[in-house]
């Protein structure tokens, strides 16, 4: 298996964690799916990574559906439980934690890459209102996880590092529940081995 990658991208980071823990190796093919020739779009037609090419040619696309079938190709600790209340409790996690990202990545663009006449102030406000919200429930939550990493602590790991790589805001400011479990998380080989870097 391929993974269409981006070193930067959280999303990566999370389907990278994921088969980590659920040891399988993937094959890592750097990708830019911005450049305008990119050819990302035969695998993802909405040229976004991460995108999982299967053995067969296959291609599997966005993160929690790679990561859900990760866990179907391992015989051990399932990160997606069977069990119905944990299941759909880790998949509230997951998708709060995408959230955050959705609503950083959102505001980064409009900060960042819109020209400063056209940027919408009132938008990325909206985006970290969102995400100071999410932070908040987060660290109300975190003493409820029990220690164990599963789909929803690894989605929080990549949402909480991507706050800090892009220094998109002082998350741990009134949050130190969750500022003291993302420290305990930095020993799992998971985590240490897919830290981003520019």
């Amino acid at each position: 298996m391929k993974l269409r990658f981006s070193a930067t991208s959280p999303y990566v980071r999370k389907v990278r964690m994921t088969a980590i823990e659920c040891g399988i190796e993937l094959g890592l093919v750097p990708t830019n799916p911005w450049a305008p020739d990119t050819d990302l779009v035969k695998d993802n037609p909405l040229s976004k990574v991460p995108a999982l090419v299967l053995d067969n040619d296959e291609t599997l696309f966005d993160s929690p559906v790679i990561c859900e079938y990760l866990d179907t190709l391992h015989n051990g600790h399932k990160l997606f439980p069977h069990e119905s209340h944990e299941r759909f409790r880790q998949l509230k996690v997951m998708a709060l934690a995408d959230g955050i990202l959705d609503a950083a990545i959102q505001a980064r663009v409009e900060a960042t890459m819109r020209p400063e006449d056209k940027r919408w102030n009132d938008w990325i406000e909206r985006q970290q209102a969102a995400i100071s919200r999410a932070l908040d429930l987060l660290e109300k939550d975190v003493g409820h996880w029990g220690g164990v990493f599963l789909i929803g602590p690894i989605s929080v790991v990549a949402a909480l590092s991507y706050l800090d790589f892009r220094k998109v805001c002082d998350w741990r400011n009134n949050r130190p529940h969750l500022a003291h479990w993302y420290t305990t998380t930095h020993n799992r080989r998971s985590v240490r081995e897919t830290e981003p870097a520019e």
